[in-house]
């Protein structure tokens, strides 16, 4: 039985369920370990081997998120700062959102992956998660993940109209553009030639009037262009000018990673920001700066100046 073909989507399924990549990982070995334990037991007659280890991988999640608090981002935790001169403390106790690396695996780019859709889902009970993901972004009927989950049809769809429900204002996560589109590329190529030249203005242009920027492990958070620009103000200030950019992909989003410059000369790498870009504009910007996603990312701490050259 070869299992290994189904480990991206499963690592998907995971990450969507607790919003950590690097606990999506470790879940989806326990997955497939628990598999091969029970290899003997498989009953081709009664569920296809995919079926199967979803049955496996929603009740290794399931375990794992009794008695968890929910994955957020800052902008799920309370209002947003008017003060671009506020502290940037670190809540080093919340268990904050982290993002999907978009080279790891060969995932589909597909809206359920987006960072605002995740983050909405993990508001959710865990089963309730569980029969969303497993219904609505997997396809698996409603006797199929009754089955998963050991319970009923009736229960399944109970679960699910409720998790609808609950996510019915969160919006359409589906409006943001493929990194791969044309117009949503030259968007992010003009914002990180901007960001290079600590052009606030040209950043400024180039953000929706409700553009959010947001930066855990931080927990303050920025709406609108206005406070946008002015806290991009205090980060040139800080940091200086002559920053390095590399462009990845996390979500199915446009991301880059941001190498500031050092005082004794070169570059070192200081953040991994996540774009959503919808209408020809930047509309939000999560800004990750926990080492833990640098190396999800395989991102090496220092880049000597030809490797940006030989990308740009």
């Amino acid at each position: 039985m070869d299992v290994e073909p189904y480990r991206g989507e499963l690592v998907a399924f995971c990450y969507r369920m607790t919003g950590s990549y690097h606990e999506a990982e470790d879940l989806v070995q326990e997955t497939l370990l628990r598999a091969w334990k029970a290899r003997d037991r498989y009953d081709a007659a009664r569920a296809s081997v995919r079926t199967w280890l979803y049955r496996i991988a929603a009740n290794v999640c399931l375990t794992a998120l009794e008695g968890r608090a929910r994955r957020p981002l800052p902008s799920g935790l309370g209002a947003p700062s008017d003060d671009p001169g506020a502290p940037l403390v670190p809540a080093l106790q919340v268990p904050w959102l982290e993002p999907f690396p978009g080279t790891r695996y060969d995932i589909d780019a597909r809206a359920d992956l987006r960072l605002a859709w995740v983050a909405a889902v993990q508001v959710l009970p865990a089963r309730q998660r569980a029969v969303l993901v497993l219904r609505e972004v997997l396809a698996f009927s409603a006797a199929e993940v009754a089955e998963q989950l050991g319970t009923t049809v009736a229960a399944v769809n109970s679960a699910l109209q409720r998790a609808r429900a609950a996510l019915a204002d969160v919006g359409d996560a589906g409006t943001v553009t493929e990194p791969d589109d044309p117009e949503a590329r030259a968007v992010v190529q003009r914002y990180m030639e901007a960001f290079e030249a600590a052009d606030v203005p040209a950043l400024v242009r180039l953000l929706a009037d409700d553009a959010v920027l947001e930066m855990p492990p931080v927990p303050l958070w920025y709406r609108g262009s206005r406070d946008y620009g002015r806290f991009m103000e205090r980060v040139f200030a800080m940091r200086g000018t002559g920053w390095r950019l590399r462009r990845l992909t996390a979500n199915g989003q446009a991301a880059f990673a941001a190498y500031a410059p050092e005082p004794s000369g070169g570059h070192r790498l200081h953040t991994v920001q996540v774009l959503a870009v919808g209408d020809g504009r930047v509309a939000h910007n999560v800004v990750f700066a926990d080492p833990r996603v640098f190396d999800a990312f395989e991102l090496p701490r220092e880049m000597p100046a030809e490797e940006f050259r030989r990308e740009r």
